[in-house]
């Protein structure tokens, strides 16, 4: 990617399975940043991390003296700091189109995700799995439109995208070539990516091994 080698100095507290943390490795990896990622069981997190973090909550990324813990600003302030390959468009309104995407996806998608990742059993689950395909079958011609989600680069709304699509299996959704060529044609171009490759976690990798 012809990137300058960052100074080492930066620690992402990361949830190995967690969708969130997972978009903000992508970003990582597209930036060739060199940072220490520290995997953390939820449920078991080092004491470092309550004195670093107000919420003890992950991800969390500390540069220096900075602490992040919201995965959309930290993808930003990543976009920022590591200028190349800019992952957010230059002009305004693009740019502002970018975060509504990122809002839409977080209002629409995460929260279905989050409940079926969560209860895969419960009877709240199986409606969250039915809205969730509909929704993602509703949006494949959207897909067809570009290489990347409505833009003909990468960018950090690929990011938040990628991640949910890479998590189908174990959410229990498949898509069939008939229903949604355009999505599964997206996902192979993305998933191919090596920056998407080196972001998995290994419980990630798992997912679809």
């Amino acid at each position: 990617m012809g990137v300058v080698t960052k100074r080492s100095s930066m620690t992402f507290f990361s949830d190995p399975a967690s969708h969130y943390s997972h978009r903000v490795r992508i970003v990582l990896a597209e930036k060739g940043v060199t940072v220490d990622i520290v995997d953390v069981d939820p449920d078991n997190p080092p004491e470092e991390l309550a004195d670093l973090n107000p919420y003890n909550a992950l991800p969390t990324l500390v540069d220096r003296d900075l602490v992040l813990y919201e995965p959309n600003i930290m993808m930003e302030y990543l976009d920022e700091r590591f200028p190349h390959p800019p992952l957010l468009p230059v002009y305004p309104v693009a740019r502002a189109n970018s975060r509504l995407m990122i809002h839409r996806i977080q209002r629409d998608w995460c929260g279905l995700v989050d409940q079926i990742l969560a209860q895969p059993n419960a009877k709240a689950s199986e409606s969250a799995r039915k809205e969730l395909k509909e929704s993602l079958l509703a949006t494949a011609p959207v897909f067809a439109e570009m290489p990347y989600f409505l833009s003909e680069e990468f960018t950090i709304v690929d990011c938040c995208i990628a991640p949910i699509l890479w998590r189908l299996p174990a959410l229990g959704i498949e898509l069939t070539e008939k229903q949604a060529k355009p999505i599964l044609k997206y996902m192979d171009n993305i998933f191919g990516r090596e920056s998407f490759k080196a972001s998995l976690s290994d419980l990630e990798e798992d997912i679809r091994s």
